[in-house]
């Protein structure tokens, strides 16, 4: 098509009859069910929105919190046919005070790349850490605390002064004549409080939980601390705002807050806050650049002059784009999500183990829901729980679990493909007869020639017809055939183990086959560390069919013991 004009028509009519606002990064869906999906989303985050501000309940972590809240954004740009009114966050949490000066919140970089660009346009800037509480509105005057108001939806909020009479971190009286107005955080007092080891610990809900009692209790209210990140109207340099701030008694604001002149120095502070024993709980750092606008004009909205950088999420939101079901040499059928790839710390991450058959049907985990995955010891993929679920619960056969166990699948068949080369798998690795060279890859290939059907029946393969497989070259082959041969002479004992027999066993000399096949579970009993369940295990193992032709074979290629 030479035409530019016939080109941009082709163009067009293509792009009328596509989704519209969809790209690479967008799902796809039709518009039914990104409505749908959209829909679900948002209601969910209202949910939460109403415990996290009314209730002081938090039913999410505040980083998955973030990354729905991202993901529900996304989504409205792809399909802006299906966009709706996220509403305010904290309307519920309205109340009927209003604040002297509005509460801002904070916009929250996503990366250094952010960080670069938000300090590099500023000047005069410090940092400190952003403590994980409940955020108040203290007022002063004549040097007597007169009100405490709860954050609520930044403009109004709820009367919590007789809580601040009780919570012995807050003055009630002062060194200033003036009035005052101060913005802070009530934290939950820890001891060298380490958040990389050991999280938020549910700090913020515990003094949540508490301040929205009707009566706090005493004892309880002395483990409640301040934090004052704020005093707007107090003096313009942020040197100076922390003197006095001392000086009057809040001394945390000028014990963690700290000048910086570039972004190294934040990135810096940020590992130490991350790394080091605090008293309180925290989740990033505040940067705050000195200069700031009049507090008349503080609206309830993220201001230009400060800013959140949180710590590395622990956990990461992941989309389920797969169910499947893996079954092993004994049986069990182990369910593994596959996921949209997913960055958490330095991996992208793919796939996550349900763990168990009951705990994926407990979870009912589908294609399309959504999950929380974590990494266990820092390298282990781990699930956690379910977040969000997908509009469209598709259906999904799993295998049943009566079908499969120790005994199962010693022959290959589709059904029992995977427990069959897992079979084969433990059978050449190293706990059985450690053919090194011999993988899942080479059994596959014998498998696919049609040389293997029993467990076996490599034994009888010779290199010619090894040299003939597909797969397979000269070199190959003749190292296969090898192994082949040197697992014959592997000693009774190793034979036992790679055939699977349950594990336990101690072998006392002139122990062959016939000796040990003749035991029942009685005899088994009286065996050196045999309980009644692996008594009864290996009675079954060696009265089975199937392995019983296995020790007919090998008794026929001459191996010791059977």
């Amino acid at each position: 098509m030479n035409n530019p004009l016939l080109l941009l028509i082709a163009v067009a009519a293509i792009a009328l009859h596509s989704e519209p606002g969809l790209s690479a990064d967008c799902p796809q869906w039709p518009a039914q069910q990104a409505r749908a999906e959209i829909s679900q989303l948002s209601r969910q985050i209202a949910e939460w929105d109403d415990a996290y501000h009314r209730q002081g309940i938090s039913l999410i972590a505040d980083e998955l919190y973030d990354q729905a809240l991202a993901k529900q954004q996304r989504w409205q740009r792809c399909f802006p046919f299906a966009a709706q009114d996220s509403g305010q966050p904290l309307a519920t949490s309205r109340g009927t005070i209003k604040h002297p000066i509005a509460q801002t919140g904070l916009n929250k970089l996503a990366s250094t790349q952010e960080l670069d660009a938000w300090i590099s346009t500023r000047q005069d800037i410090w940092v400190q850490p952003k403590v994980d509480g409940v955020a108040v509105s203290l007022i002063y005057d004549k040097g007597q605390l007169q009100q405490m108001i709860s954050r609520g939806d930044g403009q109004h909020g709820q009367d919590w002064t007789s809580r601040a009479l009780l919570i012995t971190a807050i003055p009630k009286r002062i060194a200033s004549q003036d009035p005052l107005i101060l913005q802070g955080e009530l934290y939950w007092r820890l001891e060298n409080h380490i958040q990389a080891k050991a999280g938020g610990v549910g700090a913020r809900s515990k003094v949540a939980g508490l301040l929205a009692r009707k009566q706090l209790d005493i004892e309880l209210a002395d483990g409640v601390g301040l934090f004052v990140w704020d005093w707007p109207q107090g003096p313009a340099d942020m040197s100076e705002r922390l003197e006095r701030l001392d000086e009057l008694g809040f001394r945390d604001s000028k014990n963690f807050s700290q000048p910086i002149q570039n972004a190294r120095q934040a990135q810096d502070w940020r590992t130490t806050w991350y790394t080091s024993a605090l008293p309180f709980a925290t989740d990033g750092i505040v940067l705050r650049q000195n200069a700031r606008q009049a507090a008349q004009h503080w609206q309830a909205r993220p201001p230009s002059w400060a800013v959140a950088w949180k710590y590395p999420v622990s956990q990461a939101l992941a989309e389920v784009r797969e169910v499947r079901f893996k079954i092993g040499r004994s049986g069990r059928i182990t369910p593994v999500l596959r996921l949209a790839a997913t960055q958490l710390d330095d991996r992208i991450i793919q796939y996550v183990s349900v763990a168990s058959m009951q705990r994926w049907q407990a979870m009912d985990i589908r294609p399309g829901d959504h999950v929380a995955i974590r990494l266990s010891g820092l390298t282990i993929p781990t699930l956690e729980s379910v977040v969000m679920r997908s509009s469209i619960r598709q259906p999904l056969t799993a295998p049943d679990t009566a079908t499969y166990n120790r005994l199962s699948c010693w022959q290959y068949s589709a059904a029992c493909a995977q427990q069959f080369i897992a079979r084969l798998s433990w059978l050449g690795g190293k706990g059985g007869l450690d053919m090194q060279g011999v993988g899942v890859g080479t059994w596959r290939k014998l498998i696919d020639a049609r040389h293997l059907v029993g467990l076996l029946d490599w034994l009888d393969l010779s290199r010619e017809q090894l040299e003939q497989t597909a797969g397979l070259g000269d070199r190959s082959a003749a190292h296969l055939s090898q192994r082949f041969n040197a697992a014959r002479q592997q000693p009774f004992a190793t034979w036992l183990a790679a055939l699977g027999a349950p594990p336990g066993l101690r072998l006392q000399p002139g122990d062959n086959w016939q000796r040990l096949a003749r035991r029942d579970a009685r005899a088994w009993l009286q065996q050196p560390g045999i309980g009644e369940v692996r008594a009864k295990q290996l009675q079954a193992f060696f009265a089975h069919p199937q392995v019983v032709r296995l020790q007919e074979k090998l008794h026929a290629a001459g191996v010791n013991g059977f």
